[in-house]
């Protein structure tokens, strides 16, 4: 088995989740931060990311845990190259201290065709099917899409093998030649944001040299979250 498909498998059981436990972060999203963008400060730069007004549940839920300060000194605890590196696991913060962790919580699916995993989207980590059929996300763990980029020939094999004999749409297929992502996750996992700008910081986080797959891939020097924050939306976006 090659080490992108090893890596594909490894993200079906990315989460320890307890699906009984519901503690989600309270507060208020406000009106004007729907028209606001999300600041990702990074020890490796910054990532700036517009949620998607396509999955409500998920964007309200990561504006409030945005505003609440859950991510800051969070770590990206598995970075996979040519796949996606991921976050949200309060273990990964220095010194964390367990007796202070945010009850594990899930959030309904939210799955629309028109949001697709090309390069730069976020989505939400989550549980395997066999115990989790509903394919419910993780309140608080996200993966930033890399990917690769793909022929005619592998997103055929792909449809085949990985989607159930599900078809790619042309303009989709266009992008994963052109652009890349990770296309079998497609109606797997909630999209729900894209980054406007920052796809050079998530090249730079999914090039560190990483525990490798048998313990985790975690970075072997931590790679951590300082700030979130909402920000005014500019309408111009430097990655499509």
């Amino acid at each position: 088995m090659n080490r992108y498909k090893c890596s594909c498998i490894a993200l079906f059981s990315l989460l320890t989740i307890q699906f009984a436990a519901i503690a989600q972060p309270t507060g208020k999203v406000k009106k004007s931060d729907l028209k606001k963008d999300v600041l990702i400060q990074t020890d490796s730069g910054n990532i700036v990311i517009r949620l998607s007004d396509a999955t409500p549940i998920h964007r309200d839920n990561f504006i409030m845990l945005v505003r609440s300060g859950f991510y800051k000194g969070i770590g990206f605890h598995r970075v996979i190259a040519g796949f996606m590196i991921q976050a949200g696991d309060e273990k990964s913060r220095q010194d964390a201290d367990s007796t202070k962790f945010l009850k594990p919580y899930t959030l309904p699916a939210e799955f629309t065709t028109s949001l697709f995993h090309k390069k730069g989207m976020l989505a939400a980590a989550r549980m395997g099917d066999n115990v989790n059929p509903n394919k419910e996300s993780s309140g608080t763990q996200f993966y930033i899409v890399q990917g690769k980029k793909f022929t005619d020939a592998s997103l055929d094999s792909v449809e085949t093998f990985r989607m159930k004999g599900r078809k790619i749409p042309l303009e989709q297929r266009t992008v994963y030649k052109n652009m890349g992502g990770t296309p079998h996750l497609d109606q797997n996992y909630t999209i729900f944001g894209e980054l406007v700008s920052g796809i050079e910081v998530v090249d730079k986080i999914a090039a560190t040299k990483t525990t490798g797959m048998e313990a985790a891939d975690k970075p072997i020097q931590a790679i951590r979250i300082r700030e979130t924050k909402m920000v005014r939306r500019k309408t111009d976006t430097s990655h499509k």
